[in-house]
C-alpha cells in the first residue's frame, strides 16, 4: 500500500470538513470536488455562488452535493455578528469590533475563524495567497498547542518505500535552541501520521563536538532540551547527515547512539539549510516533496505552495482531514 492509499484509509468515513478560501482557483475547486466525489472530506469552499460554480464548469466538472460554498459577504447575518464577537474575545483587545467586521470578510480570516468556532475541522490556502496571508489568522486565532512557541513547516520526502520527514523548511529563519528543541518535539507528532517510527537527528556541521561555534553550541543545547521535553523520544544530536544517515559513519562517529545511521526525521539548524536540503533531495533524488505541513497549531491549517497543482491540493486536504483526526 503506497503512502496516500495508505492515509485514504485512515480519513474514509471520518467526513471531516475542510475549509478552501481561495474558491476562485480552478485548482482549488477541482481538488475539492475531487475530494466531494470520492467521499474523503465535505469541503467547503469560499467564494460566491456563481463564480465557484462557473470555475467548476470551466474544468468540466459539477458541484457535488456534499461540497458546500459559502460567501463571507452573504453570511447571515446573526451568524456574522457570532463570528465577529469570538474573533474580539480570542484577540483579547487586540482588535475592536469594528477591525474584526473588516478583517473577517477576508477569506483567510473567515475560514480560519469556522476552523476554530467547531463549524469546521481545518484548512488549506495558499494556491493564490503568500504564507503570511496564511500562517498569520492561524497564529492568531486557532494559536499553537501548550508548549510550542512557534509552528514550524515540515515536508514528508517519498521514493518508493522510502520514507523521511525533514524540518523546519518552510517557516522560521532561524530558530533558537528552545525553538529548534520544540521542532523536534512537534515532528515525532507529525511522522507518527506518516507510519513513520521517528528517530530524530538534530543536524548540524559538526557531530558530537567535532567543530566548535556558537552555530554547533546551538544544535546541542537544543538537542538537551529536546531530550528532556520528550525523553521517551529516540532525539540525538548534533549530527552532520552522513552520520544521522549512514549506519557505518553513525556507529563511527557517535557509537551508542540510537539515532545515528538509522535516523528517519531530520530537523535542520535554519530555514536556509532546510529550504536548500528538501529541494536538493526532491530535485537531484528524485523525492516527492509533500507539503509544507505546519506543525504545532491546535488544529490544522495547511499552507499551499503558489506553485502547487490540482493534485497538490488534493494531497495537501488528506493530510489537513488525517491531521483533523488526530
Amino acid at each position: 500500500m503506497d503512502l496516500f492509499e495508505s492515509l485514504i484509509a485512515k480519513i474514509k468515513g471520518k467526513n471531516k470538513k475542510i475549509v478552501f478560501p481561495e474558491g476562485n482557483d480552478e485548482r482549488v475547486v477541482g481538488a475539492a470536488v475531487r475530494l466531494a466525489n470520492d467521499g474523503l472530506v465535505r469541503p467547503i469552499v469560499l467564494g460566491k455562488m456563481d463564480e465557484v460554480k462557473k470555475t467548476a464548469d470551466d474544468i468540466g466538472k459539477g458541484l457535488p452535493e456534499t461540497l458546500t460554498v459559502i460567501d463571507p459577504e452573504e453570511y447571515l447575518a446573526e451568524k456574522f455578528e457570532e463570528m465577529v464577537e469570538a474573533f474580539v474575545e480570542r484577540r483579547k483587545g487586540k482588535n475592536t469590533k469594528e477591525q474584526a467586521d473588516k478583517m473577517l470578510t477576508d477569506v483567510n480570516y473567515f475560514g480560519t475563524m469556522l476552523v476554530y468556532m467547531d463549524l469546521a475541522d481545518g484548512l488549506v490556502s495558499g494556491a493564490v495567497h503568500p504564507t503570511g496571508d496564511t500562517v498569520r489568522p492561524a497564529l492568531q486565532i486557532i494559536k499553537t498547542k501548550p508548549g510550542i512557541s512557534r509552528t514550524s513547516g515540515a515536508f514528508v520526502m517519498t521514493r518508493g518505500e522510502e520514507r523521511y520527514l525533514f524540518a523546519d523548511c518552510a517557516i522560521n529563519i532561524n530558530p533558537g535552541p528552545q525553538e529548534l528543541a520544540e521542532i523536534a518535539v512537534a515532528s515525532t507528532k507529525t511522522a507518527r501520521l506518516f507510519d513513520i517510527d521517528p528517530k530524530v537527528a538534530l543536524l548540524s556541521f559538526s557531530t558530537k563536538g567535532s567543530a566548535k561555534s556558537s552555530e554547533v553550541e546551538k544544535v546541542a543545547e537544543a538537542t538537551r532540551i529536546a531530550q528532556k521535553l520528550a525523553p521517551n523520544e529516540n532525539i540525538d544530536g548534533e549530527l552532520q547527515f552522513d552520520a544521522a544517515f549512514v549506519p557505518s559513519v553513525g556507529q563511527h562517529k557517535a557509537p551508542g547512539s540510537k539515532v545515528a545511521g538509522q535516523s528517519n526525521v531530520f530537523v535542520f539548524p535554519e530555514l536556509e539549510a532546510g529550504n536548500i536540503g528538501y529541494k536538493i533531495a526532491q530535485r537531484l533524488g528524485k523525492f516527492e516533496a509533500i507539503g509544507p505541513i505546519l506543525q504545532g497549531l491546535n488544529k490544522p491549517v495547511s499552507d499551499l505552495s503558489r506553485g502547487a497543482n490540482e493534485e497538490d491540493v488534493y494531497k495537501v486536504a488528506i493530510i489537513t482531514a488525517l491531521q483533523a483526526t488526530n
